[in-house]
């Protein structure tokens, strides 16, 4: 890949993702509304003489073409994340995610781009009954607005990839990935209450919900190391699923007393009780990442390093906040 293309490249996996791409020598085209993406995590990028950033939507298809014009690669990161507050904006999901992609291919095929990598979720299993959760584990009733638009930009890259549409496309299902410019989660809650009363934590759930995550920079490592050396081209199918994440969990009880020792906190836990934090929330997702391990990539830092990690960057930008509560996040 020498030209690429980066929706979402403004947000927290897109931005680390470009800063990533620059440092190997890619040209970047950088591709971000600024609903949720910050400028400020470009900083670094808008120096680089092989950085262009574009203002743009990807519901604008015409906008969307002219822009990608010259890549050879995309990666579609962009997306409506929050999926907790699915039914209070349904559409949100719908367009954000599903027509979104649906654009971003058409865009592709326009400009006679033919390779793409997508980040999708771990949430696309549902409430999976085969847990470590493989690729090839069939999929459920969906949980999520969020789940099922990703499942439906999953099934039409894939149809444009068996289609003869695009050569190679490489989908990542992320567990709930950690780290420097994390803007949403649970760590991003837990430290927002904590600095507005640090004798008390209001938990959704009954704490007991097990997830797994993943630092941002063994993400990107992942994707990198899969697009660069493992192409899809020679595979059976031009459509190449990985699941990324950590070979382990925690409980959300866990995560809490990861974050409150290093706080030097002792807060009282309030519960909100029952399995689940949302309606949709799926109490235990665990991927199952052989096949992407197999490849010879593997995690650096565990999940209670990634955690800590993302609490120090948290307590040394607490702008993001100020951000959020100003409408810019």
């Amino acid at each position: 890949m020498q030209k690429v293309f980066v929706t979402g490249a403004a947000g927290f996996i897109g931005s680390s993702l470009v800063d990533r791409l620059l440092a190997d020598g890619v040209t970047v085209t950088g591709w971000d509304n600024f609903t949720t993406g910050q400028e400020s995590f470009l900083s670094g990028a808008l120096k680089s003489p092989s950085f262009k950033l574009i203002r743009g939507d990807n519901l604008d298809r015409v906008a969307l073409t002219k822009a990608m014009a010259g890549a050879d690669f995309v990666f579609h990161l962009a997306a409506n994340a929050d999926i907790k507050d699915g039914w209070e904006h349904p559409a949100r999901d719908l367009e954000q995610n599903t027509i979104a992609t649906s654009n971003v291919l058409e865009a592709m095929r326009a400009n006679g781009v033919r390779r793409i990598a997508f980040s999708s979720t771990g949430s696309t299993y549902g409430e999976a009954t085969l847990i470590p959760t493989p690729e090839d584990a069939p999929f459920p009733i969906q949980t999520s607005l969020y789940a099922a638009s990703k499942v439906a930009g999953e099934t039409l890259i894939s149809s444009y990839a068996e289609g003869n549409q695009i050569d190679e496309a490489y989908i990542f299902r992320f567990v709930s990935i950690l780290g420097e410019r994390y803007t949403h989660g649970h760590v991003y809650d837990f430290y927002q209450q904590l600095i507005e009363h640090p004798d008390r934590l209001r938990i959704l759930g009954d704490g007991k919900q097990r997830k797994s995550y993943l630092y941002i920079q063994d993400c990107v490592d992942a994707v990198l190391h899969v697009t660069r050396n493992h192409t899809a081209r020679e595979a059976k199918h031009h459509t190449q699923i990985y699941n990324l994440g950590t070979p382990e969990y925690v409980e959300v009880n866990d995560s809490i007393s990861f974050i409150c020792s290093s706080l030097g906190l002792t807060p009282t836990l309030e519960y909100t009780g029952g399995e689940r934090g949302w309606i949709g929330d799926n109490p235990f997702i665990f991927l199952d990442t052989k096949k992407i391990q197999a490849t010879g990539w593997r995690p650096k830092l565990t999940i209670e390093e990634g955690i800590k990690q993302t609490l120090r960057w948290l307590e040394a930008n607490h702008w993001v906040y100020e951000a959020r509560s100003k409408g810019h996040q």
